[in-house]
């Protein structure tokens, strides 16, 4: 379905944003595997985050929503899921696929996990080669593509150094280690997102992280007790205003309860050095968990170099900082991310080819991009969204300053992480 963009005078008002859409998955996944009921507030109700909770229902976990937003889950414990009647439906979500392949295959049965269309061609040879090491037994479609059939085995703990920094890489290796034999050791290049160890450590877990190093124990029997869990705000989704207000005129808007984990928060690091005129107040902790409210005003940004270290902290919001660099004085330079060619789209080509088409001076290289600005965007085009929910938040985003409105194609993906992503926006909008 294509969608025509809209345009914006000036944002004003005060959001409050769904719940983050990692720690979403991470919450039930725990939960499930966990002794006794968990309550999840603030669940982000999106496709990715439902399929998760379809799988645990078909692995025999009784899950009750009890409000939007709001669940119960009643975990079987490490050892209590039992085998499913059918396949396990990943939809879009490579979270989903790649973290329950870890503890699958752990799992005293056979699974098979598949996913739509575009999750299908996402490789998983990362996840697949290390699981192997441990002792799984995985088939996959050309060695690396689901479906995965999993016969869930006996598992060693290894020590692993990641080769590249990957929240769900780690992830998968930490939710299988929890039932393997030995200790297992994780080494990371760079730091990426922390929300498995952080929860892990919550549910009773004993796992050490020392710098780049994390170790989950053996030196006694591993249970994972249930919690109470409020999910904050999505920092990747509130991105999209935090830009949205950077860039259209006259601006001033405040968002509510987000999530500032520091492995998270590249994004706001990178438009504070951009000249972003930002605010945050409010700051707090929950649930091991770091949030607070921020304010955004429109600003007028300079460009930046963003390569390195910064990357695995801000991978997902590369995108839309691309937006905001054509809207930057000078040029903007994007490395070290070649990660973004096996997203939900080759984000890379996929970006570039849309600002392209908007009048923006853009260039594509192999591990990123780069960006002349400030551009005057223009319209009248149609815009390929390649199915990727956050390029087509990003060209939203886009269409609020553009000359005239434009078309994105299959804007329906936004589902996957944010089904109220345009009501909120226009809820914000002065026309």
């Amino acid at each position: 379905m294509s969608f025509n963009t809209f345009q914006a005078n000036s944002l004003m008002g005060e959001i409050t944003i769904p719940g983050d859409k990692s720690i979403s998955h991470r919450a039930v996944i725990l939960s499930s595997i966990a002794e006794g009921k968990s309550y999840i507030k603030g669940f982000l109700e999106s496709d990715d985050c439902l399929h998760t909770i379809k799988i645990f229902q078909a692995l025999g976990v009784e899950i009750e929503k009890i409000e939007p937003g709001y669940y119960m889950v009643e975990g079987v414990g490490l050892n209590g899921l039992r085998e499913a009647s059918n396949v396990l439906y990943c939809g879009n979500s490579g979270t989903t696929a790649r973290l329950l392949a870890g503890l699958l295959a752990a799992q005293d049965f056979y699974s098979v996990l598949t996913g739509d269309n575009f999750l299908n061609v996402r490789p998983m040879d990362r996840i697949i080669k290390p699981l192997e090491k441990m002792g799984a037994r995985i088939w996959s479609r050309e060695d690396k593509y689901l479906p995965l059939s999993i016969k869930g085995s006996p598992l060693k703990g290894i020590q692993y150094e990641l080769p590249v920094a990957s929240a769900q890489l780690k992830s998968a290796l930490l939710l299988a280690g929890l039932y393997a034999q030995e200790e297992l050791k994780i080494i990371e290049p760079e730091l990426s997102r922390d929300h498995t160890e952080r929860m892990l450590q919550g549910f009773g877990v004993d796992l050490v992280k020392e710098g780049k190093e994390i170790t989950l124990s053996k030196k006694g029997e591993i249970k994972l007790d249930a919690q109470e869990i409020e999910v904050p705000g999505d920092l990747s989704s509130a991105a999209f205003f935090i830009a949205a207000a950077l860039i259209t005129p006259d601006s001033d808007i405040v968002i509510r309860n987000v999530g500032i984990n520091p492995t998270r928060d590249g994004f706001l690091r990178i438009i504070q050095e951009m000249g972003a005129r930002i605010e945050f107040f409010n700051i707090r902790e929950k649930a091991g968990e770091p949030l607070a409210d921020i304010r955004v005003m429109s600003s007028n940004l300079k460009a930046v170099s963003i390569e390195g270290e910064l990357i695995p902290l801000l991978i997902d919001e590369l995108p839309l900082l691309a937006v905001l660099a054509a809207r930057a004085e000078g040029r903007t330079i994007i490395r070290d991310a070649a990660e973004l060619r096996v997203k939900e789209s080759d984000r890379i080509s996929a970006t570039v080819e849309g600002l392209r088409k908007l009048g923006v001076r853009a260039e594509e290289m192999p591990d990123g991009m780069v960006i002349e600005g400030p551009a005057r965007l223009q319209g009248g085009v149609e815009i390929e969204s390649y199915y990727d929910h956050r390029l087509v938040m990003s060209f939203i985003v886009a269409g609020l300053i553009s000359r005239e409105p434009f078309k994105i194609k299959d804007v329906e993906a936004v589902n996957v992480s944010f089904p109220d992503f345009n009501k909120i926006l226009k809820k914000l909008c002065y026309r």
